[in-house]
């Protein structure tokens, strides 16, 4: 199991979110801690990405300490704005 951490970032993207939604975020981060890697945002990247419906959550993951940090969650079109700045 891993610990969650979250970006100072975090806050921002998720407290937009409609209460329903928040909650179904907060199980796929459950999930993601049982067992994290999913798939890389692109290749070469150091992001996973999940989904939520059409919601996209963006995280790393630290195998030292064993912590998945989340950075992103938003819609497919939010997503590709925020990943934009990494390419």
């Amino acid at each position: 199991m891993y610990a969650a951490a979250f970006d100072e970032n975090w806050p921002v993207h998720f407290n937009r979110l409609d209460n329903e939604l928040k909650e179904r975020v907060a199980k796929k981060i459950a999930k993601i801690l049982e067992q994290p890697f999913k798939r890389h945002l692109k290749r070469g990247a150091n992001y996973f990405v999940d989904e939520v419906g059409q919601h996209r959550i963006a995280y790393r993951v630290f195998e030292t300490p064993k912590q998945a940090r989340f950075y992103f969650v938003g819609t497919h079109k939010e997503y590709e704005r925020w990943y934009r700045q990494f390419f």
